[in-house]
Formats: structure tokens, sequence, C-alpha cells
């Protein structure tokens, strides 16, 4: 069987992915961290969802579409968050206290990317409290405290953000 543009896709190598053109023996699919990748059709992974093959041809603003819905629906991606324009390019420099080793320097780019993914999972997981059915409502309001601690906490990186409503926002001050 041949998975139409839309099916759904687990592969070992290459994570969760959404297959976006169809050969007769290659998929093109866009994975969700590893961008646009060839497998062959008969390749070994598991299929999330599969969307039956159609004839009429759909254009790359529909496959852009479907793509964006899934990723917003099944991943802990949920924005394209940029970075201030005054640290492009920067780096981040560690200087131990200790003067025999040396200083550490990491891309701000990099470092921003891995704060945008701690919020963007923190927030997951507090829609997995929220929505949790085994949870008492004690419990979520324990753990939502919590989650507003953990903002509050990041809201040192928010000089970070170019966008001020992306910024971490703590129980702020009542």
């Amino acid at each position: 069987m041949i998975l139409g543009i839309g099916s759904r896709i687990q592969h070992q190598k290459y994570g969760v992915g959404v297959i976006t053109n169809v050969t007769s023996k290659m998929y093109w699919v866009t994975f969700v961290e590893n961008g646009l990748e060839t497998i062959k059709t008969d390749e070994d992974f598991e299929i999330i969802e599969a969307v039956e093959t159609e004839v009429d041809t759909v254009s790359f603003y529909e496959v852009e579409q479907i793509f964006k819905k899934l990723l917003y629906k099944y991943s802990d991606i949920s924005e394209i968050v940029p970075l201030a324009d005054k640290w492009k390019g920067g780096t981040l420099t560690l200087n131990p206290a200790d003067i025999n080793l040396q200083n550490k320097e990491i891309p701000i780019d990099s470092f921003f990317h891995k704060i945008v993914m701690v919020r963007d999972r923190v927030r997951v997981m507090e829609q997995k409290i929220n929505s949790s059915k085994t949870l008492d409502d004690q419990d979520k309001i324990d753990l939502q405290q919590y989650i507003t601690r953990i903002y509050g906490s990041l809201t040192t990186f928010n000089v970070l953000f170019k966008n001020s409503n992306q910024n971490f926002k703590g129980a702020g001050k009542k």
C-alpha cells in the first residue's frame, strides 16, 4: 500500500513526520526534528495515520497548512520565536572562577533555542496537567503553582526575546 500525502509516520531514525510528496518508490517526508528527508516506500517505519493516495494534485500551500496544523496539534513546538536582533550572531561566555580553566562560549542562537524548547515543554506539561482526568482539582492547582514559579524563574531570559508577548511570565506582584 502506498500512503498518500498528509499521512503521518514514525521513523526509527528521523522521528515523527508527515508525507509531503509521493512517488511509486519514494516518500518525501517532513520530520518535526530533522526536516525534509526522502525515504523508500518499502522502508521500515510505523504508520501513525494513513491518508489514502489521491489522484488529484495537492498544492504546496495545502500541504504546508496541513503540516502546520499537525505540528501544532501533535508536537511540543508551538510557534516560531525570534531572538532579539541585538543578540543575533552573538555568543554567551561562561567564565569559571578557577583561572586555570578555560572559558566556554556558546552561540546565543543555540542557547536561546534551548530556552524556547524548555518553555514549550513546560507549556505542554501545563496543558497535560490541566486536561488530566486522573488528577483532582487540588492537585492541578498545586502543580499549576509550580509551573507558574518555573516561568517566574525563567524571566531572566526575557531579554533574549524579540517580542515581549512571548516572554516568560511568573505570578507577578499582587
